[in-house]
C-alpha cells in the first residue's frame, strides 16, 4: 500500500540512518522541512522531499496536510501498562498527608497492585491492558516498553509477560517486553531478600528464558527495596539469558545505582529524580541513556529529573510515561513532553528529541524508529492545525493530533 502526505507545514525530525541518539546541545537541534511530502510504502518511510520535487505517482490513499504538522510518533521506553484495577485510594492518601513511602510500609503500593493482579485471570488482565494500549495509540504512541513487576510470585510475573506478548502478537505498535521482578521484596519474603532474590535468579529468570517473554532486565535500586550489591546480583543473573539491562534508580535517594548500571552496560537508568555530580561524571563517555519520568513527578509531588542540568553537561535524555497505576496513572507522552518544558526548562526541541530519536534509543529500536528517515518505520503523528510545533507543549490541555499512522496504516 502506498501512502503520501501532501502539503505538510512541516516535517519534523529528519534524520540520517545513522543518527541513533542526540546528546547535550545536539538536543536543541530538531531538523525539519517545510512545505513537505512524504511518501509511504507499505509499512516504511520510502521517501520525502519538499512540495516543488513532489512525484507524479499512483498511490492508494492522498492525505492533504495543509497547515499541520508531521512528526514521527512517540516512543515512550518506561511504562508498567499491564496491571489490574487502580488505587486511586493511595491518592486519596496522599492529598491526607501520606507519603509514598508510608503508603508502601503499610502494605499498599507495589505490594498493593501485586495482590490484585495475582488474583486476576490472565484473560481479563489482558482486556483492562488492551484497552489503555489502544488509548495511547491514539495519543500519538508508536512503540512502547512494557515491564513486569506487579506479580513478584513466577506464575503472576510470567503472567504479566505473557500479557505483553499478546499484546504485541495483537497489534501493530512496536512493544519491547522487560522482566522487573525485582520490584518490590513480597510480603511472604519480607524479612529475607535474599531469599526473593534466589526466585529471582534460580527460577524466574530461567522459565521466563525458556518461553522468550522478555528482552530487558530491570529492578529498582533504591533505599528500602534493592541495594547496589542487589543490582550487580540480578543485572549479572540476567545477562547469562541474555537479557539487556536497565535500571529503575535514583527516584528519592542517590545510592551508587547509577555508575552500577554503567558498569553492566545499562541501555537506561530510568527516574534520576535525584542526581549527582558521580552519577553525572557515571554517565559521560557511556552508550547508558538516562530517562526522565515528569508525569511521576507531577502525580507524586517529588522533584523533577534535572534535565536542563544533565543535557547542559552534555548528555542524552530520553523522556517516558512510566504509565503505572501508582504513581503515574497515565500514558499520555503528549502530556509527558509540555511537563517537561514546563518543569524541566527543556526547549520544544529537546523534548521532541527526547521522546522520538532517544526515547528509541531507550528501546534499543533507533535503527527502526523515533525519526523521519527513509527505511524507518512509518509511524507518524497528523497534528492538527497549529502555528508551530511550539505549540505542541504550550497547550498542554488540548488534544492536537488530528491522524495517527502506525506501521503505515492511517487510523
Amino acid at each position: 500500500m502506498k501512502v503520501l502526505l501532501t502539503h505538510i507545514k512541516e516535517l519534523l525530525q529528519i534524520r540520517d540512518i545513522h543518527t541513533f541518539k542526540v546528546s547535550g546541545t545536539q538536543m536543541k537541534e530538531l531538523p525539519t522541512l517545510r512545505n513537505a511530502w512524504l511518501l509511504i510504502e507499505n509499512d516504511h518511510i520510502a521517501d520525502f522531499g519538499t512540495m516543488d520535487t513532489v512525484p507524479k505517482i499512483s498511490v492508494e490513499k492522498n492525505i492533504d496536510c495543509s497547515d499541520k504538522l508531521v512528526l514521527p510518533s512517540w516512543c515512550d521506553s518506561h511504562t508498567h501498562l499491564v496491571y489490574a484495577g487502580n488505587r486511586e485510594q493511595e491518592f486519596v492518601d496522599r492529598i491526607n498527608g501520606h507519603t509514598y513511602q508510608q503508603i508502601a510500609e503499610n502494605g499498599g503500593g507495589i505490594l498493593n497492585s501485586a495482590r490484585k493482579l495475582q488474583g486476576t485471570s490472565e484473560e481479563e488482565l489482558y482486556r483492562q491492558s488492551a484497552e489503555r494500549l489502544e488509548e495511547v495509540i491514539k495519543l500519538g504512541t508508536g512503540a512502547i516498553e512494557i515491564k513486569s513487576g506487579y506479580g513478584l510470585t513466577t506464575e503472576s510475573e510470567m503472567k504479566m509477560l505473557r500479557v505483553a506478548k499478546k499484546l504485541s502478537d495483537n497489534h501493530d505498535i512496536t512493544i519491547k517486553r522487560t522482566f522487573l521482578g525485582a520490584h518490590a521484596v513480597p510480603s511472604e519474603y519480607k524479612n529475607n531478600k535474599d531469599g526473593y532474590l534466589d526466585l529471582i535468579c534460580n527460577e524466574m529468570l530461567p522459565k521466563i528464558s525458556e518461553e522468550k517473554l522478555a528482552h530487558y532486565i530491570d529492578l529498582f535500586c533504591e533505599e528500602g527495596y534493592f541495594s547496589v550489591e542487589d543490582t550487580h546480583r540480578v543485572l549479572s543473573e540476567g545477562k547469562k539469558y541474555d537479557l539487556i539491562p536497565k535500571i529503575h534508580v535514583n527516584q528519592f535517594n542517590a545510592i551508587g545505582g547509577v555508575a552500577a548500571g554503567v558498569e553492566h552496560y545499562a541501555l537506561s537508568v530510568d527516574h534520576l529524580e535525584v542526581v549527582t555530580e558521580a552519577d553525572i561524571s557515571a554517565l559521560k563517555n557511556s552508550d547508558t541513556m538516562p530517562v526522565a519520568l515528569p508525569s511521576c513527578s507531577y502525580f507524586l509531588s517529588i522533584p523533577y529529573t534535572p534535565g536542563r542540568q544533565l543535557i547542559d553537561a552534555g548528555l542524552p535524555l530520553a523522556l517516558a510515561t512510566d504509565y503505572n497505576p501508582g504513581s503515574t496513572p497515565s500514558g499520555n507522552m503528549n502530556f509527558v513532553i509540555s511537563t517537561a518544558c514546563i518543569k524541566m526548562k527543556l526547549t520544544p526541541e529537546e523534548a521532541i528529541n527526547a521522546a522520538t530519536i532517544n526515547g528509541a534509543y531507550a528501546m534499543g529500536i533507533s535503527n527502526t524508529h523515533g525519526s523521519i528517515t527513509k527505511g524507518k518505520k512509518a509511524n507518524l503523528i497528523i497534528t492538527k492545525p497549529v502555528p508551530s510545533y511550539g505549540y505542541l507543549p504550550y497547550a498542554f490541555g488540548s488534544n492536537l493530533i488530528d491522524q495517527i499512522i502506525l506501521n503505515g496504516k492511517p487510523i
